[in-house]
């Protein structure tokens, strides 16, 4: 096995690659975990493309216009993270929605659809970054994605919204994380 200052090189880890020092002993973390435990909050996929945005839009089935209430996010049986922690409020099918978990989070709800597989049960606490479910096709979909709606208070809100801000506070974590592991 190839070593790295005298030890093998899978346990060898830069700053770059997250070292912190705890007293003598050099521990590993993983910049990721650290980001969403530390930050609460987690992207609901490891990539992000929006194929369907909130608002007004010509429906798929009817070619009507009409309101669409969440985002669409390309997803192909991809794990779904809770965004936020918080306990599952709900979890069913519908015609529409297809199987679907809804978690709140204080005075907001996240609900994620058309999932293949629901992983949580009713009053499960959530940690952002836990997998709430696996991307499908079920219910009222042309294809599989990941559909999602927000409520504040029980008023719909742009997904969007929470996706940037989500992006936001990583980002600034990540500055944060980074400046504590040059400054040390």
């Amino acid at each position: 096995m190839e070593k790295v200052n005298d030890r093998p090189k899978s346990e060898t880890v830069g700053v770059k690659d997250s070292l912190a020092m705890v007293g003598k002993k050099e521990v590993s973390i993983d910049r990721k975990k650290c980001q969403e435990r530390y930050m609460c909050v987690s992207l609901p996929l490891k990539w992000i493309k929006v194929t369907s945005s909130f608002g007004m839009r010509k429906d798929p089935f009817t070619g009507e216009r009409k309101m669409h209430n969440g985002i669409d996010l390309h997803a192909r049986n991809d794990e779904v993270y809770a965004m936020f922690p918080g306990v599952v409020k709900k979890v069913g099918y519908d015609k529409r929605s297809g199987n679907y978990i809804t978690l709140q989070h204080g005075d907001y709800t996240v609900s994620y659809c058309h999932l293949s597989r629901v992983t949580l049960k009713e009053k499960t606490p959530v940690l952002a970054g836990d997998v709430v479910g696996i991307t499908g096709n079920t219910g009222r979909s042309t294809g599989e994605h990941l559909h999602i709606t927000c409520k504040r208070s029980g008023i719909s809100i742009n997904p969007f919204i929470i996706l940037k801000y989500i992006r936001d506070k990583k980002r600034d974590s990540e500055l944060a994380i980074s400046f504590q592991f040059l400054s040390s």
